[in-house]
């Protein structure tokens, strides 16, 4: 009986354990709000991780492709790349050998790295105690603000690379001191496009992020409901989590549609003059 009072003791508080839960694994202790020093190992492994399975995925999916009767696997690649071409087409007007494998790529990156949200949460931290380890581990690496606006500002970067290609530094350069009011309000067509830039490169990173950090603290809050030693707390674990997994599919997967449309979309701009 002593024993048990004293785990019960020990066990963490509600706020203790979504704290512990949403902490990094970093290389250092962050003691500064923005600290460009800090390096969230967890969500670059995971990003590589899953990076590298949906390349063997697509691998695989040309490796094994058929021209006879295909099989599950190939006909829902197929149906992907299918809905790719048609959005990348409909987007953006030119030479789209780049950019539609581009989108492609997005689309499952971001969708696997979402789908690492259903699992377990206290997975890895169990695995972790079982050697004695006591450490800060997130899975999701979209849920991290530092993935999201880290992806986003690759984005940006292939903006800016194709207004350079397709309009020309200097063609470019004439568009931020001319568009949208003319050459004569240079300063605020500067001031505008580059608030436009910032805007859009933030807004889809925040968006990203938001959508599943929102969606791994529910997971928490119904992995908290399992911690209560009643039959209604075991209960209603099993059926929230069960529901809301099953609605989590749609966000997963949708949110990764909108980041590769949100992508096909600015790079479109980027072929179009004002």
């Amino acid at each position: 009986m002593a024993s048990t009072t004293e785990a019960a003791s020990h066990a963490p508080t509600a706020s203790e354990y979504i704290v512990h839960h949403l902490g990094h694994l970093t290389n250092q202790h962050q003691e500064k709000m923005v600290d460009f020093s800090i390096i969230n190992m967890d969500t670059i492994f995971w990003s590589i991780f899953v990076g590298i399975i949906g390349c063997l995925l697509m691998y695989r999916a040309a490796r094994h492709a058929t021209s006879g009767v295909p099989g599950r696997f190939q006909a829902f690649v197929e149906m992907l790349v299918e809905l790719v071409e048609d959005q990348s087409k409909s987007i953006v007007h030119g030479k789209r050998d780049f950019i539609a494998p581009l989108a492609l790529t997005v689309f499952v990156w971001v969708a696997l790295m979402n789908s690492l949200d259903f699992l377990p949460v206290d997975l890895f931290s169990s695995i972790f105690r079982l050697f004695g380890i006591d450490i800060h581990h997130r899975v999701v690496p979209t849920a991290d603000l530092n993935g999201a606006l880290g992806m986003s500002l690759g984005v940006l970067a292939l903006v800016l690379y194709y207004n350079v290609k397709i309009k020309g530094l200097g063609g470019w350069v004439h568009e931020l001191f001319a568009a949208p009011f003319g050459i004569w309000l240079a300063p605020f067509n500067l001031l505008l496009n580059f608030i436009e830039y910032i805007a859009r490169t933030v807004s889809l990173g925040m968006r990203l992020w938001g959508n599943m950090y929102a969606g791994e603290l529910v997971f928490l809050l119904i992995a908290l409901l399992g911690s209560t030693a009643t039959v209604f707390g075991f209960f209603g674990h099993v059926v929230a989590g069960s529901i809301w997994a099953i609605f989590h599919i749609l966000i997963v997967f949708l949110q990764a549609f909108i980041f590769m449309m949100l992508t096909l979309i600015y790079i479109g701009q980027a072929h179009e003059g004002h």
